[in-house]
């Protein structure tokens, strides 16, 4: 059972308090408002109604937050509607209503998008972020795990931008939260380590869950010393704060740990610590799972009994709470139990309970698909409104750039007295208008450079296949072919991109590399590695480092005729993002030798476009970039191979 996923709305909006302090407060929220004449605080107070439900009565949420919807739209009150739609999504997320709950919250945003836009104050900032962080958790909760790291990573911007190191805090772990359900263990250690060590405050209830996640984590990967030291640290803060869940969760976390390490009795001791706090609180779905763990205990053990026992009271409390998958596994362990004593009646019971649930499960995993295509066309129909907004403000835009210059040279005739002052005028805005363009330009050129490189190495990859197809035979010549499929597949999702992810840059060099390795018959080795302190968000434009790549197989590797090894490490020095190439091919000066007497033109136009794009990156982001590319030699200065280094700055993929 996955430690506690943090609830969704609850991450960047409040702390849950106890019922008698939340109805002193909603009391004195009531009796303000009765007392309130001005529309603006009525709003107000109605949204802080809404939120104070929330938790407890998502219906109420619901309720206030469609009336203060209302009332803020009546009287276009900008900020509040904001609010209002993000208390209505908070309602319907609470009553697991994902795609009503993404539309609210989409609303949410782009309201405040659009008051972002020229307002800064912080309670503007702060409530664009929940939005990001709100459809993030959405996201997350339907397995659309992409879309949850992209909102996830525009709140973390602004939070750190905004120095709310806590909340950020509490990202980096959704963050962690997300990679460990997609099982990409290193980066859900990485960012679950990220979120500890910026968290200030040991009274949230998120530094214990994610010292358990992080405990989680390390026993899936073996580490088991370092899970061990994980829950201890958890078992530390929960000693001096308590949290009943939490701490039921950490102690199910110490039996599986133990379970795994062979030591039953411990294992079902800390199963019996957790079963009894599920059991005082009220948590059906943890006593289910508890119970189920205590049930396979019982089993190995070889006391039946019990474990049916078990087997049955998970069943049973899973169904209370409608946790189908639960009650599945419960119900297929009882009738795997039955069968095994000979008891094929029973048996054949509880396994047509465990069809019953298990046709649940794929129902709901049916519905969970449909709301996750719900929410992508929202996504889409988002994405559209927001183009079609700046098609229309472009076309406002050139109308007035129009209407000025009419005016200007109808002015000019008027004034010609003043004519200088004018020409000064004009002259100015002149300037700042060509280097608009000229900031335009640059963009578009690199566009263009990159949609040069795409024939260039379409053509490079077609000659080689031809040449693959006469020399290895049809087999190996489909197998090339299938990884040519899968590298242009990759080279044209990005083809009108101007920067794509780093790691969308290293996936299409692992192909590259992949498909050179079957043309060439594998006589060279290659390793791609990127420091951990790269964030997924850092970007670099597309096909960049592929030429010298192939420069290097193509003028160090295949002439050494002997194997070869490539090496491709990115890094990061200050703002600056250090791409290294090497080989241990036949080096510069050799290499040059060998081509004097040949020119092939199609190579050298690569890394003219390469050049030319450098040249338009600096334009653009004005900043300094550079290539070294240098022979490598051994202590007695003999050439071992040659070293590229590219220097390119920081960019990244999106930001607001």
């Amino acid at each position: 059972m996955k430690l506690l996923k943090i609830l969704p709305a609850l991450l960047f909006l409040c702390v849950l308090q106890p019922a008698f302090s939340q109805d002193k407060v909603l009391d004195s929220l009531f009796n303000k408002l009765k007392a309130e004449k001005n529309d603006s605080t009525r709003v107000r107070l109605i949204n802080l109604i809404a939120s104070e439900y929330t938790g407890s009565d998502p219906a109420k949420v619901i309720e206030y937050g469609n009336k203060g919807l209302a009332l803020a739209q009546k009287y276009k009150l900008q900020q509040h509607e904001a609010d209002a739609w993000f208390n209505v999504g908070n309602g319907n997320i609470l009553l697991s209503k994902y795609a009503d709950a993404i539309k609210c919250f989409s609303n949410s945003q782009g309201i405040y998008e659009n008051l972002f836009k020229t307002d800064k104050r912080q309670v503007i900032t702060d409530g664009l972020a929940r939005a990001y962080g709100s459809i993030g958790v959405v996201c997350n909760e339907q397995n659309n795990y992409p879309k949850a790291l992209e909102y996830f990573f525009k709140a973390l911007k602004l939070y750190r931008d905004s120095k709310q190191e806590d909340i950020a805090a509490r990202i980096y772990s959704g963050i962690g939260v997300v990679y460990e359900s997609e099982e990409d263990y290193d980066k859900a250690l990485f960012y679950y380590n990220k979120s500890l060590a910026l968290k200030q405050n040991t009274d949230d209830e998120v530094f214990p869950a994610t010292y358990s996640n992080l405990g989680n984590v390390y026993l899936a990967l073996n580490k088991d010393d370092k899970a061990l030291s994980a829950y201890k640290s958890a078992e530390k803060i929960l000693s001096a704060q308590p949290n009943a869940r939490v701490l039921g969760e950490l102690y199910n976390n110490y039996g599986n740990y133990y379970r795994k390490k062979g030591d039953l009795k411990k294992s079902a001791d800390y199963y019996k610590k957790a079963l009894e706090i599920f059991t005082s609180t009220g948590y059906l779905f943890g006593a289910s799972a508890t119970q189920e763990y205590l049930g396979r205990i019982a089993e190995k053990e070889n006391r039946y009994a019990e474990a049916i026992n078990y087997y049955n009271k998970s069943s049973e409390n899973a169904t209370l709470v409608g946790a189908n998958g639960q009650v599945k596994d419960s119900e297929k362990a009882l009738s795997d139990l039955y069968e095994k004593q000979g008891r094929y009646k029973e048996a054949y019971e509880h396994y047509k309970k465990y069809s019953v649930a298990n046709d649940s499960v794929i129902g709901s995993d049916n519905i969970k698909a449909l709301v996750r295509e719900e929410m992508n066309f929202e996504f889409e129909r988002k994405d559209e409104q927001r183009k079609l907004e700046i098609e229309k403000k472009q076309a406002l835009y050139n109308e007035k750039v129009k209407r000025h210059r009419l005016q200007t040279i109808f002015g000019g005739v008027i004034v010609m007295l003043a004519l200088g002052f004018i020409f000064l005028v004009y002259n100015r805005r002149q300037i700042k208008k060509t280097l608009t363009l000229q900031r335009d330009l640059a963009e578009y050129e690199q566009k263009a450079l990159h949609l040069q490189m795409n024939p260039h190495f379409v053509f490079n990859c077609l000659g080689a296949i031809s040449g693959f197809i006469v020399q290895n035979g049809t087999d190996s010549a489909l197998k090339y072919l299938a990884k040519f499929s899968k590298l242009m597949r990759l080279t044209l999702e990005y083809s009108k991109e101007s920067l794509i992810p780093i790691d969308k840059e290293i996936e299409s060099l692992k192909n590259y590399l992949e498909l050179e390795q079957l043309r060439f018959n594998h006589i060279f080795d290659f390793t791609i590695t990127k420091d951990s302190s790269i964030e997924d968000d850092v970007a670099l434009p597309p096909l960049l480092i592929q030429p010298f790549v192939e420069n290097a197989i193509i003028h160090g590797i295949v002439p050494k005729l002997d194997k070869g090894a490539i090496g491709i490490n990115f890094t990061i020095e200050g703002n600056t993002l250090v791409c290294t190439i090497t080989d241990d091919g036949i080096g510069l000066e050799k290499s040059r030798s060998l081509k004097e007497n040949s020119v092939t033109v199609h190579k050298s136009m690569a890394l003219e476009i390469t050049r030319k794009r450098l040249e338009v990156i600096e334009a653009y982001t004005a900043k300094k970039t550079n290539v070294n590319i240098e022979d490598v030699e051994n202590e007695s200065g003999k050439c071992i191979g040659t070293k590229i280094t590219l220097y390119l700055p920081v960019q990244y993929l999106s930001g607001t």
